[in-house]
């Protein structure tokens, strides 16, 4: 006996129309447990996330520096601020200004003596008038303190001030006396607000004769933890990622450590070709393992094999690994770090394979040196777990690889313009797992016919494409699928994968439908199934960014709908997925295989549910997640257990599809507490939510 279900149709992302779906389900829908057939372990680097500095990303979400351009990379503007000296950007919000403070002229930028960089203000100074700069736009709270650091030097006789102003009157202010030297010297702030306010400024004004120079300039809520947000630092931690890649990303091609350690107020800031932006440069390579250590998760380290060469790499190493003895390992400790980090993975370069890498070569050239970076590296330190930096041929949006389209009809695996094959062919021996990345476009798919020659973009060739709901929240698992599969046939081509035991990590991903809510929460529960489904070769990935699990105000942060399944899915290190069967396959592909489809269609055969099972490490416990993309509750017969206690659930569900949480606002999107299920063997779970089931079973 069978029943039909009506699902309700949506408009998917990027698409012009959305169609119906019925969909006819067994009745009963059948689920089935073997808990003697177990796969590997879940690693505790399953569910890892990534970050780098794209445009004010890290600055804004995670580092609490209020300021913008603090080390005066650009000329300060006229009073009109019509210019602030830096590129339009789209992933950078329009920077606050420096603007001058007295008559016309009389702030200049000093270039032969600047304190950092290649230029610092100077300030004419007049008896009379008061002249300086200033900086608004600042969000301030009442009773907050706000602290920081100014470096200053003036001619003899100079008296600044350094106002902290969130209102117009003489009351709305608090201000601190500095009498300078005539050396640059650097001096605290310290400022409590009196009322809220989102356009609160920060002036450094004096009064004397000659001329008052100033360097770097710092503003910080006082609450910050090593400079970071108190907390998007508990949000993040509290999801127990194990693992965070960084500080790249795109950014690694064009990027240089050594310019990323030592005193942040002596290091220049500086323009980020990669992504078009101004960095100011104050999280660098020691605030990141501060971060790595406030998050509690392993450091993941990418190296620059754009322009950079093996050399740098291996005394990267030195500088993260090195004992104090040794040169890097020395400048560590002069640092204010001298105790080695014992950063264990690395990844050599990063996209290698597209010409929006700096420094890129073809894949002939990068074998060599590839091979080059890894006896660099290792020959500083043998304990290092390297992965080289791949590209299957389902990453066909990718340039070089949108000029070949992957075709169906022949084996491109093995091609010359294969690089995860390619490394595997020439390099085998010099790395320990191979990356790979995916980004999915919500409410599209490649088209093969579509797919222009010679293209520089992102996504050539893809098109809109009318989704159901199912299909829509299926789509990115379906990447995870590829992956397998086209893993699966490297195995075949190189059986000494397995003795070497090489694995996989997707350390970048992300399914591209940013807003998408309660919708994109039931497509990323997919897509942890899946790769719960591949243990013996996924064991490490890494989410396109860490930050974006968390939705974030100027004075308050939440989980978003994506941090939620996150939580909801964190912890299972150790856990072994069992064998699944049901009486409900997933469809086939709609389209021949080809860029973003896969031969077989992700999933469990509980269609229209998505489950997969776990037994905890100490195997008393059988942990079951059921995705429902349906807008109907849905009941199932699951067999293979017997409850050795009382089972309970929670549900990740919320108001509607597109429901998001916002920071300081109500959450329209939550996890339950846990609640009993009377009948562990026929359970319901709710419309469009993700279900945990804890059921206890008898103990090993």
């Amino acid at each position: 006996m069978n029943k039909t279900v009506s699902l309700l149709p949506i408009l998917a992302l990027g698409a012009s129309a959305s169609v119906a779906e019925t969909v006819t389900v067994p009745a009963p829908l059948e689920a089935k447990v073997d808990l003697s057939q177990t796969a590997a372990p879940v690693s505790p680097h399953e569910f890892g996330m990534f970050i780098e500095h794209i445009g004010s990303l890290i600055y804004r979400s995670l580092w609490t520096e209020m300021l913008d351009d603090r080390k005066f990379f650009s000329p300060i503007a006229a009073k009109n601020g019509e210019t602030s000296g830096e590129p339009e950007s789209p992933f950078r919000p329009k920077p606050h200004l420096w603007t001058p403070l007295g008559a016309e002229g009389t702030v200049t930028m000093d270039k032969c003596a600047p304190f950092v960089g290649e230029q610092s203000p100077c300030i004419a100074l007049d008896p009379k008038e008061v002249r300086g700069i200033a900086q608004k736009g600042l969000k301030v709270l009442a009773g907050k303190g706000y602290m920081g650091r100014v470096y200053l030097r003036a001619d003899p006789g100079t008296k600044v001030t350094a106002t902290l102003a969130w209102g117009p009157g003489e009351k709305d202010r608090q201000s601190m006396t500095i009498e300078p030297v005539s050396e640059y010297v650097k001096y605290p702030l310290a400022f409590t607000a009196g009322a809220d306010s989102s356009d609160a400024s920060l002036t450094i004004a004096a009064t004397g004769t000659g001329s008052l120079h100033i360097g770097a300039v710092s503003l910080m809520p006082e609450d910050n933890v090593a400079g970071f947000r108190p907390d998007a630092v508990k949000l993040l931690r509290d999801l127990h990622s194990g693992l965070w890649r960084l500080p790249g990303g795109n950014v690694i091609s064009a990027w240089s450590w050594y310019d990323s350690v030592g005193d942040p107020d002596r290091r220049p800031s500086y323009f980020d070709p990669v992504w078009n932006a101004v960095q100011s440069n104050d999280v660098g390579l020691d605030e990141f393992m501060t971060l790595c250590r406030l998050l509690e998760v392993d450091p993941y380290v990418s190296v620059n094999a754009g322009f950079g060469d093996a050399h740098s790499a291996a005394e990267e190493v030195e500088y993260l690994n090195g004992a104090t003895g040794t040169r890097m390992g020395a400048l560590r400790a002069a640092n204010g770090h001298p105790e080695p980090y014992a950063v264990k993975y690395w990844n050599i370069g990063n996209e290698p394979y597209g010409n929006w890498q700096f420094g890129r070569t073809d894949l002939k050239y990068y074998t060599y040196k590839h091979i080059d970076f890894a006896r660099a590296m290792r020959k500083v330190d043998s304990s290092i777990t390297l992965l080289a930096s791949g590209s299957m041929p389902d990453r066909i949006w990718a340039d070089p690889n949108a000029v070949v389209p992957y075709d169906a009809t022949k084996e491109s695996i093995g091609d010359e313009w294969d690089w995860t094959g390619g490394l595997f062919a020439h390099c085998m021996d010099y790395f320990d797992g191979m990356t790979e990345h995916w980004y999915a476009p919500a409410g599209m798919r490649y088209d093969p016919a579509h797919a222009p020659k010679d293209v520089d973009q992102m996504f050539a060739g893809y098109v809109k494409e009318d989704y159901s709901l199912l299909e829509w929240v299926r789509y990115p698992a379906d990447r995870v699928e590829i992956k397998a599969e086209q893993w699966a046939q490297y195995e075949k081509m190189f059986p000494e994968m397995a003795a070497k035991k090489k694995f996989l990590a997707i350390d970048e991903y992300a399914f591209m439908a940013w807003g998408g809510g309660l919708k994109a929460a039931l497509a990323q529960g997919l897509v942890f199934n899946e790769m719960l489904r591949h243990t013996g070769v996924l064991t490490m990935s890494a989410h396109t960014m860490g930050t974006s699990a968390i939705d974030l105000s100027a004075d308050a942060a939440c989980y978003n709908s994506t941090g939620l399944v996150f939580f909801l899915y964190r912890d299972l290190a150790g856990c072994r997925p069992v064998t699944l069967s049901g009486n409900s396959a997933q469809p086939k592909p709609k389209y021949p295989p080809s860029g973003d489809i896969p031969r077989t269609t992700s999933g469990s055969p509980t269609y229209p549910l998505d489950m997969t099972a776990l037994l905890t490490p100490d195997g008393k416990t059988l942990l079951l997640f059921v995705v429902n993309a349906t807008e109907s509750a849905q009941s199932f017969d699951l067999s293979g257990v017997k409850a050795a206690g009382p089972a309970t659930m929670v549900e990740l569900t919320g108001s509607a599809l597109d429901a998001e949480n916002r920071a300081g606002e109500p959450a329209k999107v939550t996890i339950s507490a846990p609640k009993a299920v009377a009948n562990p063997a026929h359970p319901t779970v709710a419309p469009y939510s993700i279900s945990r089931l804890r059921i206890p079973v008898e103990g090993k």
